[in-house]
C-alpha cells in the first residue's frame, strides 16, 4: 500500500509542475463548451422505409403521384402528426369515428407530376387516442407560433367535440396563382 501511495504522489507532483490551475480551468471550460454544443450537429437521421411485406402503395392517379402512407409523399410538405392515410382514413379523410377539425393550417407544395403549386389544407381529426402509426414531421416553410396560422406545432382540434389528437389530413383547397 505503501508503494502505491508513493507512486500516486509523485505522479501528481509531477503533474503540478508541468501544468496551472489556469490551464486545467481552461481545459475544463473547452470540454464543458464542446459538451454543451453537442447536440448542435449534424445528424443523420434514417428515414422510415416501407417494409418488404408491405408493397408501396398509390393513389392510382398519375397527376398525384407518390404514397399517401409515406412522409415524403408531395402533399406533406408541412404536415406534422400521424398521418391518417396509416390510421383507417385517408390522404384528405378522417378515420371512422373521428372529426375533422374546421380550423387548420396552410402550406404550399409542389406536385412533381406538373411542376405547379398547390395550397394544401392541413386539418387534424380529432375524436380518438392517437394513432401511433406513421409519424411525419416536415417543416417546410414553417412559421413561428405568433403566426398560428402557418404553424404546424399547434394542437388544431378546437371547434370539434373532442380535444383529442388522433391524425392529420392534407386537403388540396387550390392552385396556387
Amino acid at each position: 500500500m505503501m508503494n502505491l501511495d508513493r507512486f500516486i504522489e509523485q505522479q501528481s507532483r509531477r503533474l503540478a509542475q508541468r501544468s496551472s490551475r489556469r490551464g486545467f480551468l481552461g481545459s475544463l471550460g473547452q470540454l464543458v463548451c464542446g459538451a454543451v454544443a453537442l447536440p448542435l450537429l449534424p445528424v443523420a437521421r434514417a428515414r422510415a422505409s416501407v417494409s418488404p411485406a408491405e408493397p408501396p402503395q398509390s393513389t392510382g392517379d398519375p397527376r398525384d403521384p407518390g404514397d399517401p402512407t409515406l412522409c415524403e409523399y408531395w402533399r406533406y410538405c408541412a404536415i406534422d402528426g400521424f398521418l391518417c392515410s396509416c390510421c383507417g382514413g385517408a390522404r384528405n379523410a378522417c378515420p371512422p369515428g373521428t372529426e375533422m377539425s374546421p380550423l387548420t393550417w396552410i402550406g404550399t407544395c409542389r406536385n412533381p407530376a406538373d411542376g405547379r403549386n398547390y395550397v394544401i389544407s392541413y386539418n387534424d381529426c380529432c375524436g380518438k387516442t392517437s394513432c401511433g402509426r406513421c409519424l411525419c414531421n416536415r417543416n417546410e416553410g414553417d412559421r413561428p407560433a405568433y403566426r398560428a396560422q402557418d404553424n404546424n406545432d399547434l394542437n388544431w382540434c378546437l371547434g370539434t367535440e373532442s380535444s383529442v389528437y388522433t391524425c392529420s389530413t392534407a386537403v388540396i383547397l387550390g392552385v396556387e396563382e
